[in-house]
């Protein structure tokens, strides 16, 4: 097999075609002028032509020497243009958010990648509404609960407010929903495998069902949401994530009441330590946009 060029010859051969002088090669490749006029007869050796006419006055390019410096320099520009585009290739930032976001944020993520793409993002999802930057590499993380404590530094997006929601459809089909006990002929879905959200929606709109217990239990609020906007049943949803799905007459709210939980969705940071880049621009994008819905 042919030995390979040696990479550095190459970078001093360039360097010298450029200046044909073996002193002013030296000093800008910051070596001694004999090291620069070894490493080019070693260079033509390998090659097995002569790159340079050694004359009184200094150097002067061969017909080959002149033939191969522009590619050279090529090469070398070429690799100088791939070592600045990877080093200045922006690090995605690492966002951990629960399932139940979803419907919310994934939308806006996918917009603010189109809006500043110098600012990529990548998301992590998980069940969990809580997150420990002790043990978790993460950037920022959304978390879903009770108001954090004020020197937390949490940004509040808005707050959980539960409301009934169905598709269009099911309110065409038939089985009228103007009342509460209108639900007792309807498949009632859980967005988890307590009955929790529906009992305290029902408690303050005053009503009770024979049993709240019945219909289907799912493990996220995003899947129970998704089966609602086929038309199986009427789920319990966030009134403060579906905006898009109503907008769009996926799902709809055949009842105006709103209940407040108390809980509500907040963008955290890990304290004492620094930001990474656009990280800042990012959160307060978000912000704007809860402020929007």
């Amino acid at each position: 097999m042919k030995r390979p060029v040696p990479l550095p010859a190459l970078h001093t051969f360039m360097i010298t075609a450029q200046c044909c002088n073996f002193t002013r090669a030296a000093e800008l490749l910051c070596l001694t002028q004999g090291a620069v006029s070894r490493q080019i007869a070693g260079l033509e050796e390998h090659l097995g032509y002569a790159l340079f006419l050694r004359q009184p006055r200094g150097l002067k390019l061969t017909d080959q020497g002149r033939d191969l410096y522009p590619r050279i320099e090529q090469v070398f520009n070429l690799i100088d243009e791939a070592v600045e585009q990877v080093g200045g290739k922006r690090k995605a930032l690492q966002i951990k958010a629960p399932t139940c976001m979803m419907r919310w944020l994934l939308p806006r993520l996918l917009q603010w990648q189109k809006e500043r793409p110098d600012v990529p993002v990548e998301l992590t999802t998980t069940v969990q509404h809580k997150v420990d930057f002790r043990r978790e590499s993460f950037d920022a993380a959304v978390i879903f609960g009770p108001p954090p404590d004020a020197d937390s530094g949490a940004l509040h997006l808005f707050d959980e407010q539960l409301t009934p929601v169905c598709s269009p459809q099911l309110l065409e089909s038939g089985a009228p929903l103007r009342y509460l006990q209108d639900l007792e002929h309807h498949m009632l879905l859980h967005p988890s495998r307590d009955e929790q959200d529906w009992e305290v929606w029902l408690s303050a709109a005053g009503g009770k069902l024979a049993d709240v217990r019945k219909g289907q239990h799912f493990e996220t609020l995003d899947l129970a949401m998704s089966v609602a906007a086929q038309g199986t049943g009427v789920a319990i949803g966030d009134w403060a994530l579906i905006g898009d799905d109503l907008l769009h007459g996926r799902l709809v709210t055949p009842f105006e009441l709103k209940v407040r939980t108390g809980a509500g969705y907040y963008l955290v940071t890990p304290l004492r330590q620094e930001q990474a880049a656009g990280l800042g621009d990012l959160l307060g994008w978000l912000q704007v946009q809860a402020s929007r819905r």
